[in-house]
């Protein structure tokens, strides 16, 4: 084997569903939306920036990405997309304005303002131009070129340990994806990314029926299986049915933790949104007033009592420095499991991308970072996932049956079921079994019907996204999270009394049509039984 120690990037790329629909030519953005354009600006678009300098350096990379399918679908919705670049402008100009207020009260301050602006311009060229406005499409290429390596999630994030009683959602869940995934990236991909890593045995044989051949669990899920690897988290297994395991390095996962909270690195929660006179960032207030991000900050993590300016050149140089202490960590954490194991260990390294964006100004530098700096160690490789696996000898690994396992607090789905949220599951079981049976019931409808069947299998899927628990048991923008998972379930009892009452109101559906349109080409009946 060409390497002694291996380690694995794989980033997720997922948002909930938000989309506010008022009109085709409406391009005032929610406040919820925000947060799909601070993804694209702050992590999607500088990602797509390391993979291009690296490519045009020649220096080799490899990185998994879990691309959601919920996130494919916005990132192609061509209204997403119009507000998106409506509210990328409003930064550039309100960048002007801040370069021109900046230039009378700090120096360091307005060569921020400065710089803040032309890398929002430089990204709406970039979105625009160079990936035709198609993020999915510039990560197709990377995929192509075997640099990239995809792996499908569930359709729209369910917590899937949580619905795997009901195999008529489930199967759904993944399913569904199948098609998405052909259509943008050409074949299903062969790894599954289980939305937060949520684990149950239940969820193995549909891993196998839609011929995934491996998942990510979290290190305890792997550490307390029966039996206990003999390799511990460094080495992948297999279930009884065949399915690669692999899990995450709890070491690495706290070391970034730790780096990422520097007080040199800048703090993205310092927006001068937030802190600048209503009057100055008024093209950031909703009607109501509610602030908004524009984008410019300019305090490093030192805190509030510290108000320290950021330093762009500090920080890079930071950033280099915790890079290569992180390999060398890394490598000697290898080495010492190596004496272990006659196998090539592996660090395989899993998370939300967000963590190396939109939550860490720095990230993707770091990112970068590792990269270039890893040609310097001859005996260590970045590899996706699946081409770590299949280097190995696959009869000769270990069958080992994981336990129930999530990440989140405490690490047993505990963020997913508390008492902030436990009130979701009883609606949605019911309505899950409604929807077998409007499936089963109506198996051949079309027409108006069909419109409405399928439109009901789109609010069961949009209810069951792992999201709004999450929200509510964070106490973060649980109104929004409530409503949404509130109005999912009440428009899917209104088509399911509907269809009963054999009348459906064809502009009530037209409307919900095109404010819940994801999934274009769903089809009702995967929700129907197994024969």
């Amino acid at each position: 084997m060409e390497f002694r120690y291996a380690s694995s990037i794989v980033l997720e790329l997922h948002l909930p569903y938000v989309k506010e629909f008022n009109g085709e030519d409406d391009l005032s953005q929610s406040g919820k939306e925000g947060r799909f354009f601070k993804s694209v600006s702050e992590t999607l678009l500088p990602l797509l920036g390391v993979m291009d300098r690296l490519e045009n350096a020649h220096i080799p990379f490899r990185l998994g990405l879990a691309v959601s399918p919920i996130l494919c679908h916005m990132l192609t919705d061509e209204h997403l997309i119009n507000k998106f670049l409506h509210y990328t402008d409003k930064q550039i100009e309100f960048g002007k304005q801040e370069i021109e207020r900046t230039a009378g009260v700090d120096e360091k301050m307005n060569t921020l303002a400065q710089s803040y602006y032309n890398r929002i311009l430089d990204s709406r060229i970039a979105f625009t131009e160079r990936y035709g406005r198609n993020i999915i499409k510039a990560l197709e290429f990377y995929r192509r070129k075997g640099k990239v390596e995809i792996l499908a999630s569930s359709a729209t994030h369910a917590f899937l340990p949580f619905i795997s009683h009901n195999s008529e959602s489930l199967q759904a869940q993944m399913e569904i994806p199948v098609s998405v995934y052909r259509r943008y990236f050409g074949s299903c991909p062969q790894g599954f990314w289980l939305p937060e890593l949520g684990w149950t045995s239940a969820l193995e044989p549909y891993l196998r029926a839609y011929n995934f051949s491996y998942t990510i669990l979290d290190s305890h899920g792997l550490l307390y299986g029966r039996p206990s690897p003999k390799n511990g988290s460094f080495y992948p297994v297999k279930t009884p049915n065949g399915t690669f395991i692999l899990a995450r390095d709890f070491y690495a996962a706290r070391e970034i933790k730790k780096i990422k909270n520097d007080d040199q690195y800048l703090n993205n929660d310092r927006d001068v949104g937030y802190e600048l006179p209503p009057e100055i960032v008024s093209p950031f207030l909703s009607a109501e007033g509610e602030r908004r991000r524009t984008g410019y900050k300019y305090w490093t993590r030192s805190g509030y009592g510290q108000d320290t300016i950021y330093d762009p050149q500090a920080a890079s140089d930071r950033v280099i420095e915790h890079a290569r202490l992180f390999l060398e960590n890394t490598i000697a954490r290898l080495e010492e499991v190596s004496k272990h194991m006659q196998e090539a260990p592996l660090c395989l390294y899993a998370h939300n991308a967000d963590n190396f964006g939109c939550f860490w100004n720095e990230g993707m530098q770091f990112i970068e970072a590792l990269f270039r700096l890893s040609a310097e160690y001859s005996d260590f490789r970045f590899l996706c996932p699946s081409e770590y696996i299949y280097k190995q000898d696959l009869s000769s690994l270990q069958v080992v049956i994981p336990e129930f396992s999530s990440i989140g607090f405490n690490g047993y789905a505990e963020t997913w079921l508390d008492a902030s949220n436990d009130w979701i599951y009883r609606h949605l079981a019911r309505s899950m079994e409604r929807m077998t049976e409007l499936a089963e019931r109506f198996p051949d409808d079309t027409g108006l019907k069909e419109r409405a069947l399928n439109q009901a299998a789109r609010e069961i899927l949009i209810a069951q996204s792992s999201d709004w628990p999450a929200l509510l048991y964070r106490q973060d923008s649980t109104e929004y999270a409530r409503n949404q998972v509130e109005n999912a379930l009440r428009n899917f009892t209104t088509i399911y009394e509907a269809l009963g009452s054999n009348y459906i109101s064809t502009e009530w559906l037209t409307s919900l049509e095109r404010r819940h349109n994801i999934f274009p080409n769903i089809n009702y009946r995967v929700f129907r039984r197994k024969k």
